[in-house]
């Protein structure tokens, strides 16, 4: 099988929104009058960003939902994507299974696929996501205002708990490592919350390299600090039931700089209280409040006796030595 065979066969549907999708140099995409273009890349690496064992399903889910998660963290409605793949050899049986996994999550949000490359080399794949969202309704990381309550939508810390299982350092009952992987490995983007935090939340990031490390993104850009509790991971929403099975120090560190979540992090005013947990109930999901917006830069972690701690939380960095 060559490379345009592998396309057609795995890749290439009739377009349904697209003015023209795979088969040309280029794809065509018409937008709604009035909207504005969001537009995301994201990029997996084997051995880097998964193990070599995730199954083919799981890994086409995990590479258009981490994209989609983008998307949903600025408040922007998916409509299409380009695929860039890079493959040591054509395995039909991978590749079916990967296809699925891709075309099923892009079903569910209507996303179509519309173009890309692919070449023989390393396991990587690269997606570029592209969405719509009305001028000046985006969520930005440059917004967060000073009394802002901070929420995290959904649990956290489940994919890096299944990653140290893996590792060998924790163990788990198979119900819970079975619950923790389906996290790592098939995240929930989580698009139609984005779109309902609009014109309520004041900024918003998704979660992928740790909550304090992208909550600090959110901070630079908006120039200004966060008191974080940790009531929260003793027991909440936002702590998942294999969470629970661990010692709270390894859940504190999981938690707040295991990476990998893709839930949402934002920010709105406490009179918006309300309207947030509302579109949380609308969308079913979980909304849990972590902490609040300060003028002081920084980020403070306050024990459960409401004391500063001297830890360290290192969220994933890819150059880190």
């Amino acid at each position: 099988m060559g490379e345009f065979d592998l396309i057609a066969r795995y890749f290439t549907r009739p377009p349904r929104h697209a003015t023209l999708g795979v088969g040309d140099d280029c794809a065509l995409l018409s937008l709604q009058s009035g909207m504005q273009l969001a537009v995301s890349s994201d990029m997996l690496v084997e051995g880097r960003h998964f193990l070599s064992t995730t199954p083919a399903a799981g890994l086409g889910h995990k590479a258009l939902a981490v994209n989609l998660s983008d998307l949903a963290a600025c408040g922007a409605k998916p409509l299409a994507f380009t695929l860039a793949l890079a493959l040591p050899s054509i395995d039909e049986p991978w590749l079916a299974g990967f296809s699925k996994g891709l075309w099923d999550l892009a079903d569910a949000h209507g996303c179509e696929l519309i173009g890309g490359d692919t070449t023989q080399g390393p396991l990587n794949i690269c997606i570029t996501v592209l969405g719509e969202v009305p001028p000046g309704d985006a969520l930005l990381r440059q917004h967060a205002q000073v009394g802002d309550d901070i929420y995290i939508s959904g649990t956290v810390g489940d994919a890096r708990l299944a990653l140290e299982v893996f590792k060998g350092a924790v163990s788990l009952e198979a119900a819970h490592f079975e619950a923790a992987r389906l996290r790592m490995d098939r995240p929930t983007p989580r698009v139609e919350l984005g779109l309902a935090l609009r014109g309520v939340a004041n900024a918003a990031i998704d979660i992928s390299d740790g909550l304090l490390g992208d909550l600090g993104h959110i901070l630079q850009r908006s120039k200004v600090g966060a008191v974080i509790e940790t009531a929260w991971v003793q027991d909440s929403a936002a702590i998942s039931d294999a969470m629970q099975s661990v010692a709270f120090n390894k859940r504190l560190d999981f938690a707040l700089a295991g990476g990998d979540d893709y839930e949402l992090l934002f920010t709105a005013s406490p009179d918006q209280a309300d309207e947030v947990l509302e579109a949380g109930e609308r969308c079913g999901v979980s909304i849990t409040c972590i902490g609040r917006i300060t003028p002081v830069a920084g980020v403070q972690v306050l024990d459960l006796q409401g004391l500063p701690l001297s830890r360290r939380f290192a969220s994933f960095e890819h150059f880190a030595h």
